[in-house]
């Protein structure tokens, strides 16, 4: 039964999108575990998660890495991580039961037993258990996208996307709010149903689920109001965002290194013929900025005067003398001159480096890395002052992160670009999954968002998270081709958002107060211990 909530939660994100089994999924998912604590409540939680991200992260099998034809490195990546991303929810299982206000897990005889013995807590202690549940998951989340680099892909929130009144609320807590809402809602009314089982009332009922319903009616009156009271933008700049759909296969080809480049110029010319501001490729669209390419460019802009954002390795010297490879982006003003320069913070653990190469060196079998890149220091804002506009980009899946985006987002930011090639995962969910992430980053910081991908999705998100403008051939978002839509700048009279402003404060907040129940769980089971020897 939890592997099957596992999976049911699996159908809230890209392919399946239906919102609605995010609310539901937690709940079946504890209740499963009624009556159990310990390690079996652990272990049924972690059934349930492994489900989840097994069937959630199945597109990790399609990067082209093969061993006699086999996906062996891509099998043990997708398992090993999906066990990992399991652990999560075996704690959180684990957490719950061993926090009750009862002993329902350790003393009931019975599944009835156990059912009898959750109804009859005082309903003021159920309703603050399922508060206490929604923040436990929420600090476990925050938790993930942090530990070891982090790994924030497909919060539980992020499932939300298209319900923008919903979503508002990130402005102030970040995704967490999301997150929280939905879990408290999804405890509560298994509650509620257990409830009725056990002793049918409509009162009774009501006492469980009400909190909730009315924090979900407060939480999308203000986004409807937030949704409703946007400020129309004064001014406007057009983006030629070009998709080069170039497969991943020949990105690792140095022989096909021209062609492809190539190509890019090609689109860029096509593009070009729609008068745009700025001009943005994406991740992995220059195999190098070798003098040549560094001449088509120039070629390029000479006859097409615009700013031009693009990515490249590019290296440095270190003061001990080593030499620093980065992922970057470049902004390149309409005479083809460099003027700002940004590092990718955030690199892809085995894509981008190897943890522990030093002291593990046959790690270096595992990866197709090298030597890796080295990280970014800071965030750079690319400032053009002959449109009047502010940029800040990232790179790759800096856009899961809330902090980094937050990190970009200065007072006066006009917008953020994410340059990224998804192309890694072939022609699949991944790459829904990974541009829906970019609506809260946008909600967040109350400033759009525009995602320029090699194989998709390239498209626009405004400030409010509607999805704008997505480029396709025909009914696929993988082809090869551009978009030039207009991007709002900020207005004036548009402030910073309390989340671009404090932070993650509430994450913070559900890891202090996960904490700190659970020291006092501990503490009284501690004392039962010693009451029931004596």
């Amino acid at each position: 039964m939890a592997a099957l909530g596992g999976l049911l939660l699996s159908l809230s994100f890209a392919p399946a999108e239906i919102a609605g089994a995010a609310w539901v999924a937690p709940g079946l998912l504890l209740f499963c575990a009624l009556g159990t604590a310990g390690a079996p409540a652990f272990r049924v939680g972690f059934a349930g998660g492994l489900a989840h991200f097994l069937s959630s992260l199945y597109w990790l099998l399609a990067m082209p890495f093969t061993w006699h034809g086999i996906p062996l490195a891509p099998g043990l990546a997708w398992i090993s991580l999906s066990a990992y991303c399991a652990l999560f929810f075996g704690i959180w299982v684990w957490f719950c039961w061993r926090v009750f206000p009862g002993n329902i897990a350790t003393q009931a005889p019975s599944l009835v037993a156990a059912m009898d013995g959750f109804v009859s807590v005082p309903v003021w202690k159920r309703i603050g258990w399922a508060i206490l549940c929604g923040a436990a998951w929420t600090a476990l989340e925050f938790t993930r996208g942090l530990f070891l680099s982090g790994f924030p892909w497909n919060f539980l929130g992020v499932s939300q996307y298209r319900l923008l009144p919903v979503i508002q609320i990130a402005s102030f807590t970040g995704v967490y709010g999301v997150t929280f809402l939905v879990v408290w809602f999804s405890v509560a009314i298994g509650s509620s149903l257990l409830v009725l089982a056990r002793k049918p009332s409509v009162q009774r009922v009501w006492s469980d689920s009400a909190a909730p319903l009315f924090a979900l009616a407060g939480v999308v009156s203000f986004g409807m109001t937030k949704c409703l009271a946007v400020p129309s933008a004064t001014r406007h700049v057009k983006v030629a965002l070009v998709q080069p759909s170039i497969p991943q296969t020949l990105i690792f080809d140095p022989n096909a290194d021209a062609q492809r480049f190539q190509d890019v110029i090609n689109i860029s010319k096509q593009a070009l013929q729609t008068d745009p501001d700025i001009l943005v490729w994406p991740e992995s669209a220059i195999p190098t900025l070798s003098e040549d390419n560094q001449h088509a460019i120039g070629t390029l802009l000479a006859s097409h005067p615009v700013w031009l954002v693009f990515c490249a390795d590019s290296s440095d010297i270190l003061p001990t003398g080593a030499t620093a490879i980065y992922n970057s982006s470049f902004l390149l003003n309409p005479h083809g001159t460099v003027k700002a320069i940004y590092h990718k913070r955030r690199l892809v653990i085995f894509g981008e480096y190897i943890p522990l190469v030093r002291w593990l060196p046959f790690l270096r079998w595992v990866s197709p890395v090298g030597e890796g890149f080295t990280p970014g220091d800071r965030g750079v804002q690319f400032d053009m002052p002959g449109l009047g506009a502010k940029i800040s980009t990232l790179i790759c899946f800096e856009d899961a992160f809330p902090q980094e985006a937050r990190a970009h987002v200065d007072s006066d930011t006009d917008f953020l670009i994410n340059l990224t090639n998804d192309g890694w995962f072939g022609d699949g969910p991944e790459q829904k999954q990974h541009a829906v992430m970019a609506v809260f980053r946008a909600v967040e910081n109350g400033v759009p968002l525009v995602r320029c991908t090699n194989n998709g999705l390239t498209c626009w998100v405004d400030a409010q998270g509607r999805i704008r403008q997505v480029f396709q051939t025909g009914s696929s978002i993988y082809g090869a081709g551009f978009i030039a839509p207009e991007i709002p700048l900020r207005n004036p009279a548009t402030g910073q958002t309390f989340y671009n402003r404090h932070g993650d404060w509430f994450g913070w907040t559900c890891c202090g107060g996960s904490a700190l129940f659970l020291v006092l769980g501990m503490r009284k089971m501690s004392r039962d211990s010693v009451v029931t020897v004596q």
